[in-house]
Formats: C-alpha cells, sequence, structure tokens
C-alpha cells in the first residue's frame, strides 16, 4: 500500500481554484470547524499561531475526517522542524521568507527522502506511515510531499525564478503583509506599489510553470490574484472569524 494521495497537490496540478482559511487559534476543535466548513484547503499555523508538533498533530488527526487538505507552516524552515511535522502526518508545508534558490533547494531535500533528499528514516514511528502499517511508504512518499515556498520580500521577488525552477518546489504563496513592510508600506498592503509587486510577482510565478496562491483578506488583492493567475487564496482565518463574529453579535444584540 503506498503513502495517502495528496489530492491539494494533485489539484495544484490542474490549477484548480482553491479556496483557503487560515487556522491560527491552536485548537483541534477549531481546526475541526475550519476544517467542516466547505473551504478546500486549511492553513495550521505555527508560525504566529501558538501551535507545536504535539498540538499540530492533534489538528491534523481532528480534520482528517473532512476534505479540506490541512497544510501547515512551519516557523522556519529547519530541517528538524519538517522532518516532525511529515512524520506526524502533514504532507503539505508552507515555509516562510524563501529568498533564494539555495534555500528553495534545502528546503526541497528536507522534505524527500534519499536519494532525492535528506529526510530521515524513522518512518515506521510516525502517524506519515500509519505506524509502520504502510510498508512501502519509503517509496512512494516523496511523491506526495507537496512543499511551498513564501516569497514575501524585495530579494525573494529578485529571486523568483531560481526559486520558482527549484526542483522539489511544486508551488508559491505570496505573503503580501510582510512584502508590503519590507518595500517601506508597514500595515499597507493595499499601497499601489505592493499592489504592482504581487501582480507582477503572481505573473511571473505563473509564466515560469508554477501554482501561484495568497493570504489576504482584501477584496481587492483577491480579485488582483485571481486576474493574475493565482489559483489558492487564503481568505481569511479563524482568529479573524471569531473576533469579528463576537463583536458583530454584541452590536447586534445591543441594537434590539
Amino acid at each position: 500500500m503506498p503513502a495517502p494521495l495528496n489530492a491539494f497537490k494533485q489539484a495544484l496540478l490542474k490549477r484548480e481554484m482553491l479556496h483557503g482559511l487560515w487556522v491560527a487559534l491552536a485548537s483541534p476543535h477549531a481546526a475541526e470547524v475550519s476544517a467542516g466548513s466547505g473551504f478546500d484547503w486549511i492553513l495550521i499555523d505555527a508560525e504566529h499561531g501558538p501551535n507545536d508538533i504535539p498540538l499540530v498533530a492533534a489538528q491534523l488527526a481532528a480534520v482528517a475526517r473532512h476534505p479540506a487538505h490541512p497544510v501547515v507552516r512551519l516557523p522556519m524552515g529547519e530541517a528538524w522542524m519538517i522532518k516532525q511535522a511529515l512524520d506526524i502526518g502533514a504532507q503539505s508545508l508552507l515555509i516562510p521568507m524563501v529568498e533564494t534558490g539555495e534555500e528553495a533547494l534545502r528546503l526541497s531535500r528536507a522534505c524527500r527522502y534519499p536519494p532525492e533528499g535528506i529526510r530521515g528514516m524513522g518512518a515506521g514511528l510516525g502517524r506519515a506511515s500509519d505506524f509502520g502499517r504502510i510498508a512501502d511508504y519509503v517509496e512512494t512518499a516523496n511523491a506526495q510531499v507537496c512543499l511551498i515556498v513564501q516569497i514575501e520580500s524585495r530579494l525573494g521577488i529578485d529571486n523568483v525564478e531560481a526559486i520558482v525552477t527549484t526542483e522539489g518546489v511544486d508551488g508559491v504563496l505570496i505573503g503580501p503583509a510582510d512584502l508590503a513592510a519590507d518595500m517601506g508600506h508597514t500595515g499597507n498592503s493595499g499601497h499601489p506599489d505592493v499592489m504592482a509587486a504581487v501582480d507582477g510577482l503572481i505573473r511571473k510565478i505563473v509564466g515560469l510553470g508554477k501554482p501561484a496562491g495568497i493570504m489576504t483578506t482584501d477584496a481587492a488583492m483577491i480579485r488582483l490574484a485571481r486576474d493574475a493567475g493565482a489559483c489558492f487564496i487564503a481568505v481569511g482565518s479563524d482568529v479573524g472569524l471569531l473576533a469579528k463574529g463576537a463583536a458583530n453579535l454584541l452590536a447586534e444584540s445591543k441594537a434590539l
């Protein structure tokens, strides 16, 4: 029996439009509710959400019965973090702040077993192989790993071709908030210069033959990304939905 098919990776290859939701509350219950809401994918955020490996593992287990595919964002692209995330069952990883082709290659190799990479041979201990019950997991896992790198700086834009064309990079997600800050427009992702940079970056990624994505709650940015060719877009977060819903409920009750 081979490693489970990564339906998210297959959909990216077909350039299907995939709508996502950021999940940062570090709660298996919140992740499960989010995964059952109709989104194509959710992003379990361990960069800015207070997540660790056991919490991410619990969320992966909680969402397994829903069709929304869980992507895990690690706080950084360290090989030991990648190894642990894959062993607990994550098939798709998002690594933030990738700025060079050399970084992208290092990440690609960390995600894959030899000879393509350097992933450690401990599959029998992990949830990814159903704790050793998937006999040919090691032989088939590389093909099902999906590596998405995040470009969110001017240096990353300068090196976009080297990053995008790196073997093993399956997609690129743009971080407009950090990009805006790096461009001198902190807190203003809608600045014309940032919008132009995002538009050009998406078109460059798509032109190089890789799927492009973005995380944004701004309607104008969503339209721009779609028009430029982005095919996986996260449009909100569990934190934002809870905060907005609570505020709206209070306002409605006061207006009665």
